[in-house]
C-alpha cells in the first residue's frame, strides 16, 4: 500500500502534488505525504512561474521545466499553455539549441526511444518496450543538423522532445500518443566523441545503404505497431532530408518539418505581407540567401502556390532566385545539388549585392545559419528597391539570425516588414513600436499534424501544406499587421491550430486520402479529441 501511494506521487501522469484534495488524500493513502495546504492548479502555475523568473539563465529554466514535465505532466502543460509566449522559447527555440549542445551534461532521466546500429534486425522487438500502444505522432531525428548548430549526435534528442511538447501545448495532441525518437547512428563531431559524458553511440556516423536500411526497418516497425502514426522527420542533413522525404512522402503518413513546415509558415507570412505592400502574391519576386533544405523547401511550396494561382511551372520558378556561398545560383554553375537545379536560371553569376540589383526582389528570405549576412548594405539596397521590403531572417537559434529586428527596422528607416525564425522583442523606432512576428513552425506543424491525425490521412501531399498556409494567413488580423507582425500572437495558438486542423482534415477528406469517415461535426470531434491538462 505504501509503495502504491508513493508511486502515485512519482508518476508524472497521475501526480498533482498539493492539488490532491483532502478526500483524495484519504482515499489514495496520501495523508502525511503532502503539506497541509490544498492548492488550485492555478496557484501551482504561479509558483512555477515565480521559480522560472528567479532563474538567472534560460538553460536553468529549461532544466526546471524538464523536471516539471517528468514529475507533473499536467502542470507542465498548464504552465506552457497559459504562458506560451514566455515558455515556448524555453522549451523550444532558441533555448533548445543550448539544451541540445549540453544534453549529455544536463541529462536527468530518459525520455523517448533510442535506436542505434546495434539494434538492426531487432527494432520491431525493442519497440514493444515502449509502454504505449496508441501512438499518433512520432518525431525522429538523427541529430546531424540540429538547428544551425550542426552534428550533435544523440544530444539531438532534445529536438524531438521539444517538438512533441509543442504538439501537445499548441494543438492538444495527448502526450501519451507522442513518441520522440533518436536515430543514434553515431556522430562525426570529434568533441562529442572525446567527451566522457557523451551518451550517444560512440562511433563515426553510419552512412550509405546501411543507414537507409536502418531507417527502413524503423519505418516498417512503426507501420506494424502504430499504423495510424504520423512520422515527422526533423533536423536531418539536407541530402538525407530530401532523400527520406522523397522515399516516404507517397508511401506513408510523414513529412519533413524543416523542408515543408518551414515552407508553409514562410508562405503564410508572404501571403500576409501582400496586405501591407499591396502587391499580389502572384506578382512577387523572391530571393533566398541560402540554398539548403529549408530554403528550397520554401521555394518548392511557393512554386505549387504560384501554379495554383495560374502560372505555368516555368513562370513560377522564374519568380524565385537563390544565392548561396558561391554567389547567385545560375544555370552555368556545375556545383549544384539536384534540389537546386530547378532554380538555376540563365543569368550572369554575381555576388549577393549585385544579385539584389539585377533581380530586384520584393522579398528576401534568409535560411543560412550564418549570422549577420543581412548587412546594412543589404537592407538599405532592398529599401531603395521597395517601399516596404519584406525581410525574413529565418535561421535558428537567435544567435544565427541573418539580422536582428532592430537592425532591419533601423537600416530600412522603419520601412521593412520583418519576420524571424527565433523571437525578437518589440522595437521602438522613431516613436513607432513594431512587434516583429516570429515565423515559427509551431504556427503550422501542430495544426497540420492534428488535422492529418483526425482524418487518419494516408499521406501528406503539398495541397495540405498550401491549405494550412492559406488558413494561417487568413487568421492574421489587421491589428497584427498594423503592429508590423505577419503572424498572430502566440497566445492564440491553440485556436489557430484547431482552425488549421479543420482546414487540413477537410482537404484530406476532399482528396480522398482520409482513411476514416468524416464526422458529422468535424470541429466538435476535434475539440473532443484534444488534450486539456486541467486537474
Amino acid at each position: 500500500m505504501q509503495k502504491r501511494c508513493l508511486a502515485i506521487l512519482e508518476d508524472g501522469t497521475l501526480n498533482k502534488s498539493v492539488s490532491f484534495s483532502k478526500e483524495e488524500r484519504e482515499k489514495l493513502g496520501l495523508r502525511g505525504l503532502l503539506p497541509y495546504s490544498v492548492e488550485t492548479q492555478d496557484t501551482q502555475v504561479q509558483r512555477v512561474m515565480d521559480g522560472i523568473r528567479r532563474k538567472g539563465f534560460d538553460i536553468e529554466r529549461y532544466i526546471l521545466l524538464s523536471s516539471l514535465q517528468e514529475r507533473d505532466e499536467r502542470l507542465f502543460y498548464k504552465v506552457a499553455i497559459d504562458h506560451i509566449e514566455e515558455i515556448m522559447p524555453l522549451i523550444y527555440t532558441p533555448t533548445v539549441g543550448q539544451a541540445s549542445k549540453e544534453f549529455s551534461h544536463i541529462f536527468r532521466s530518459p525520455k523517448g526511444f533510442y535506436i542505434t546500429p546495434d539494434d538492426k534486425g531487432d527494432i520491431e522487438t525493442i519497440l514493444e518496450n515502449w509502454p504505449e500502444n496508441d501512438i499518433r505522432i512520432i518525431v525522429i531525428t538523427d541529430g546531424q543538423r540540429i538547428l544551425g548548430l550542426g552534428d550533435l549526435g544523440a544530444n539531438g534528442m532534445g529536438i524531438p522532445i521539444g517538438k512533441l511538447a509543442l504538439y501537445t501545448a499548441c494543438a492538444g495532441i495527448p502526450p501519451h500518443q507522442a513518441l520522440p525518437v533518436m536515430l543514434d547512428v553515431g556522430t562525426n563531431n570529434e568533441e562529442l566523441l572525446s567527451d566522457p559524458l557523451y551518451l550517444g553511440y560512440p562511433h563515426k556516423r553510419l552512412e550509405g545503404q546501411a543507414y537507409l536500411e536502418l531507417v527502413e526497418e524503423f519505418v516498417q516497425a512503426v507501420q506494424k505497431k502504430y499504423p495510424r502514426a504520423l512520422i515527422q522527420f526533423e533536423d536531418f542533413l539536407t541530402p538525407n532530408a530530401y532523400g527520406l522525404l522523397n522515399t516516404y512522402r507517397d508511401r506513408i503518413l510523414s513529412f519533413n518539418d524543416d523542408i515543408q513546415g518551414t515552407a508553409a509558415v514562410a508562405l503564410a507570412g508572404v501571403y500576409a505581407s501582400s496586405r501591407i505592400t499591396g502587391r499580389s502574391f502572384v506578382d512577387s519576386k523572391v530571393m533566398f540567401l541560402g540554398a539548403g533544405s529549408a530554403a528550397t523547401g520554401i521555394a518548392d511550396l511557393m512554386v505549387a502556390a504560384f501554379v495554383n494561382e495560374g502560372l505555368s511551372l516555368e513562370e513560377a520558378r522564374k519568380r524565385l532566385w537563390f544565392v548561396d556561398s558561391e554567389g547567385l545560383v545560375v544555370a552555368s554553375r556545375t556545383d549544384l545539388r539536384s534540389h537546386n537545379l530547378p532554380y538555376a536560371h540563365e543569368a550572369i553569376q554575381s555576388n549577393f549585392i549585385d544579385a539584389i540589383d539585377s533581380v530586384q526582389p520584393h522579398i528576401l528570405i534568409g535560411a543560412t545559419g550564418a549570422p549577420g549576412t543581412f548587412t546594412q548594405e543589404v537592407i538599405e539596397r532592398m529599401s531603395v528597391l521597395n517601399e516596404h521590403p519584406v525581410i525574413f531572417a529565418l535561421s535558428n537559434p537567435t544567435s544565427k539570425a541573418e539580422c536582428t529586428a532592430e537592425q532591419a527596422y533601423t537600416w530600412s528607416n522603419g520601412k521593412a516588414i520583418f519576420s524571424s525564425g527565433s523571437p525578437f522583442g518589440n522595437v521602438n523606432y522613431n516613436g513607432k513600436v513594431f512587434r516583429p512576428g516570429q515565423g515559427n513552425n509551431a504556427y503550422i506543424f501542430p495544426g497540420l499534424g492534428l488535422g492529418a491525425i483526425i482524418a487518419n490521412a494516408s499521406i501528406i501531399p503539398d495541397e495540405l501544406f498550401l491549405v494550412a498556409a492559406k488558413t494561417l494567413a487568413q487568421l492574421v488580423t489587421d491589428e497584427n499587421l498594423q503592429e508590423g507582425a505577419l503572424y498572430p500572437r502566440l497566445t492564440e495558438i491553440r485556436r489557430l491550430s484547431i482552425e488549421i486542423a479543420i482546414a487540413v482534415a477537410e482537404k484530406a477528406y476532399k482528396m480522398k486520402i482520409a482513411r476514416d469517415e468524416k464526422p458529422s461535426n468535424l470541429k466538435k470531434y476535434i475539440e473532443e479529441y484534444i488534450y486539456h491538462p486541467n486537474y
